[in-house]
């Protein structure tokens, strides 16, 4: 119980404990739902959540390992907008956090950490499941603490939110040992946003001058291209984007992280553009002269190698992050801001000078992109006797259009990624990081936050199992997270690697051998399982799924040697990808690339001289 001891204006001044001090402050910034999973050195915290729970402020959702709650309110923070809040104990439940956060820091996911630690007097002793959580994880979060006292506490909740989800949003920890969880003191709240950190001040507004710079490259550009990453949607841009584009005609690609910033049904989109981006748009972004990059990082997956993307540009990057800017390319025009402003005082500029462009003025660049669309499609293929793992995505993205959806990592991912059409926030995937068993977490922290929408999680069957004691945590709150498992018996991606870089020495990548039934494991859970083994069964499968009230896990037998082209090899120019089609055109910088098995094939034969494919 607490006291009431003296008021200020709005506030209460009570004789409380740190941990009632940090459930009082996570609540006054809005949190809802908390992810976590206890132990020795958090218990009082757990203490003071059983009150708040008990009287309906707040839900904590118990995870079956600690990761999962790192990757469900990373999920949670993706959809939402929202910080993702989580808990673990000192030792082991720290350190399991550990994957999660930097797949957060990776992906600028605004995200607080809370963890316990042994008590302050014991620290540094060794003592039981004492780790240095704030040494391990300082090179993967935006910052971090360790409460030294309880009357901290309320400061420190403040400074982690508003850190997290101001300038590049980030993970940020907050380690409680666990006598500062236990004292009692005088305690006065700290609202949000009353924070003084006079070394923290993001640059929002972007230079005028520099605006006006990028206005005039624009104003000059045949064949621009916008290239859009995670930090336009993180900054909300959407709306400015489309205008953008719509005002010049300028084609639109976008990152992983990017992918739903912009209609990819509109003529100007392009999909996603990298090492498995559509043809086009790698095509696009060799052959462009102007290349507006708009919170995007110009990492490797993107730029394949590195002196020859983009060689023909001038570049406009616009990033919040002044690090980024600068950092792997240099650009014509750097323009440090909160991406969303800059694009509104650019365009605001564009309507005061009331200069339209030339209508035509890009039209030759578009048809020139238009004819590279038609001739390098993404193709679903067909098989006689099995299913494709791109008929399974496209069947999804068929009956569930606005579903939310969540990913794994390997080949599974990127075929969602090309063949999926997803709005602002409804993508949730680990592009930075990579990280396998992020998918059905994930997905939880989607489906909480987003109670009454749809949410699907693709995984691979390698993935899959990384995190698979999740289905747990699905069965005891009824998560509906509905998770298809595209199986073929690989890990998918380290196959291909293996078969198209290493002499098809597939050295421990099959995982067949020990693959549970999942169909009985999400029975064992008590959740429905299913199994798709043929085309004839899939579209009334699926349906069978959205329309089941629960969870479900449905297992997709596809063809175990099926590779996700087109792919840029690790060290190749965009241009020079692999699982090209032969197109008898000057028009399209590239080689002839075998489909099944991505050899390159220069020559007039009609077949792959590696594989005996037609070509």
């Amino acid at each position: 119980m607490t006291t009431p001891v003296a008021t200020q204006p709005d506030l209460l001044i009570r004789r409380a404990s740190g941990a009632f001090a940090l459930i009082d402050s996570l609540k006054r910034h809005g949190v809802k739902h908390i992810f976590g999973y206890p132990g020795g050195a958090i218990l009082p915290i757990y203490d003071e959540l059983y009150r708040a729970e008990a009287a309906g402020d707040l839900t904590h959702i118990l995870v079956r390992h600690e990761q999962g709650a790192a990757h469900a309110a990373d999920g949670y923070a993706r959809a939402t907008g929202q910080v993702g809040v989580c808990f673990g104990t000192s030792g082991p439940g720290a350190t399991n956090l550990v994957t999660g956060i930097a797949t957060a820091q990776m992906d600028s996911i605004p995200l607080v950490v809370i963890t316990g630690q042994v008590p302050s007097h014991a620290i540094g002793t060794d003592a039981f499941q004492e780790t240095d959580i704030f040494g391990i994880t300082l090179p993967i979060v935006k910052h971090s603490y360790v409460a030294r006292s309880p009357q901290q506490i309320a400061r420190i909740v403040a400074e982690a939110f508003y850190i997290a989800q101001t300038g590049r949003p980030g993970p940020v920890l907050v380690d409680i040992p666990k006598d500062i969880g236990l004292q009692e003191f005088d305690y006065l709240p700290v609202e949000p946003n009353q924070v003084n950190l006079p070394g923290y001040k993001p640059t929002v507004k972007g230079n005028p001058r520099q605006i006006s710079h990028a206005i005039q490259l624009i104003r000059q550009s045949e064949r621009p291209l916008l290239y859009v990453g995670g930090g336009a949607i993180t900054a909300g841009s959407h709306r400015e984007i489309y205008r953008l584009a719509e005002y010049f005609q300028i084609p639109v690609t976008t990152t992983l992280m990017g992918k739903g910033i912009f209609d990819e049904h509109h003529p100007l989109a392009l999909g996603m553009l990298g090492m498995h981006g559509t043809a086009y748009a790698n095509f696009a972004v060799s052959e462009c002269d102007l290349l507006i990059a708009v919170g995007a990082r110009f990492d490797d997956r993107v730029t394949g190698k590195l002196d020859e993307f983009a060689a023909r540009a001038q570049v406009i990057h616009i990033d919040i992050d002044p690090a980024e800017v600068g950092k792997n390319r240099a650009p014509q025009v750097p323009i440090v801001g909160d991406v969303r402003q800059v694009l509104v005082n650019l365009l605001n500029r564009l309507e005061e000078e009331s200069q339209l462009p030339p209508p035509n003025q890009t039209l030759a660049w578009r048809d020139r992109i238009d004819r590279w669309k038609r001739d390098y499609p993404l193709v679903v293929p067909t098989y006689e006797e099995v299913l494709a793992p791109q008929e399974v995505i496209t069947e999804l993205g068929r009956q569930a259009p606005q579903a939310y959806y969540t990913t794994d990592v390997g080949q599974h991912q990127m075929w969602a990624a090309q063949f999926l059409k997803n709005g602002p926030r409804h993508w949730v995937s680990s592009a930075g990081l990579g990280t396998m068993g992020f998918g059905m977490p994930a997905a939880m922290g989607v489906q909480v936050a987003l109670p009454d929408q749809t949410v699907i999680c693709i995984s691979g069957d390698a993935s899959f199992q990384m995190n698979l004691q999740e289905l747990g945590t699905l069965a005891q709150y009824g998560i509906p997270v509905k998770t298809v498992i595209i199986n073929n018996g690989w890990q998918g991606m380290v196959r291909q690697w293996q078969q198209a870089f290493h002499g098809e020495r597939y050295s421990s990548s099959n995982m067949e051998v020990g693959m549970p039934d999942f169909e009985l494991l999400a029975q064992a859970y008590g959740l429905k399982g299913m199994v798709v083994r043929d085309r004839s069964h899939l579209a009334e499968a699926v349906a069978t799924m959205l329309a089941h009230n629960g969870p479900v896990l449905m297992d997709v037998r596809v063809r175990r040697d099926e590779n996700c082209y087109p792919m840029v090899a690790p060290g190749k120019s965009n241009h020079q990808m692999l699982g090209l089609p032969v197109v008898n055109s000057s028009d399209s910088p590239h080689r002839a690339n075998c489909l099944s098995c991505g050899h390159d094939n220069s020559g007039d034969s009609n077949f792959c001289s590696h594989c005996g494919t037609k070509l």
